[in-house]
């Protein structure tokens, strides 16, 4: 039982210092608490809200993931390989595909409730 605890405590601090350092988690967090609080109060169907909260989680786990190459690549500063400017950029361009595809389908559903 120790282990698991153990193990979502390693994930919650995780959690926090992606948090504690990346402005575009906190953002992205902000967004995920507008969304909700909008599926909250709007009559959207179960599916509606379980893809809201899919995409929710897809952005945030990129953004993990994100901050988690940057700071692999940034080990290898002194001999930096030419290719870990672009790694850093696709793995940015995958947040931002995936916050986009958020949007887009944030709109679908949020709009016919809206207007």
């Amino acid at each position: 039982m120790n282990n698991l605890f153990d193990s979502f405590k390693n994930a919650w601090q995780g959690v926090t210092y992606v948090f504690s350092k990346e402005q575009n988690f906190r953002i992205e967090i902000a967004a995920a608490i507008v969304v909700s609080v909008t599926m909250v109060i709007l009559p959207v169907k179960r599916w509606e809200a379980a893809a809201l909260i899919f995409v929710i989680l897809l952005v945030l786990i990129l953004e993990v993931l994100n901050t988690m190459v940057e700071r692999l690549v940034n080990i290898f500063r002194p001999k930096m390989h030419p290719y870990a400017g672009k790694i850093k950029d696709m793995t940015a361009a995958a947040v931002f595909l995936a916050a986009l595809g958020s949007v887009i389908i944030g709109i679908i559903i949020f709009w016919p409730y809206l207007f």
